[in-house]
């Protein structure tokens, strides 16, 4: 499941709470919540094998860019071998041969610059999405915490009424 729904599942689950009057603190279903919790236990390894994924994409296509520069260079050098053999036209296969080499090297290093950016703008959004399940999530833990301690509390005040 999408991490990003169960974020928004969490907080519909809380906008849907019952509010403490005179309180900052509302009441959730601990149920529901921990169940989505759960599920995000579940899906935010998912996001990560899916960020790996990236990562492995990014490396195939940096080794495909690669392969076809040295095929590129291969051939650049065949064709300039062809070249220097023929004596009227050494100087120009040589300043070609050069040309078609700068060139396959800086396409090379344009894909190996996109498949940076790219993985590097997923991760990022990646980075967004967990910061803010985690922050969810430690509200969620805060707040089960401020929740007992008031009922402990009100159970206390409880037994001391009836005993009186």
């Amino acid at each position: 499941m999408d991490i990003l729904h169960l974020v928004d599942r969490l907080e519909e689950l809380f906008n849907q709470s019952r509010t403490i009057p005179f309180t900052h603190s509302v009441i959730v279903d601990e149920d529901r919540m921990l169940d989505i919790i759960d599920q995000m236990r579940v899906a935010i390894p998912e996001e990560v094998r899916k960020s790996q994924q990236v990562l492995s994409k990014k490396d195939r296509i940096i080794a495909q860019a690669q392969e076809k520069a040295n095929r590129i260079q291969a051939l650049a050098q065949e064709e300039s071998s062809k070249l220097v053999n023929r004596d009227s036209v050494v100087q120009q296969a040589l300043k070609k041969a050069a040309q078609i080499e700068t060139e396959a090297d800086i396409k090379a290093e344009t894909i190996r610059k996109e498949a940076d950016d790219y993985v590097k703008e997923t991760l990022t959004n990646l980075e967004i999405a967990l910061e803010r399940v985690l922050t969810q999530v430690q509200d969620g833990i805060y707040y089960l915490e401020e929740h007992r301690e008031q009922s402990s509390e009100e159970g206390s005040e409880e037994e001391k009424k009836e005993v009186e």
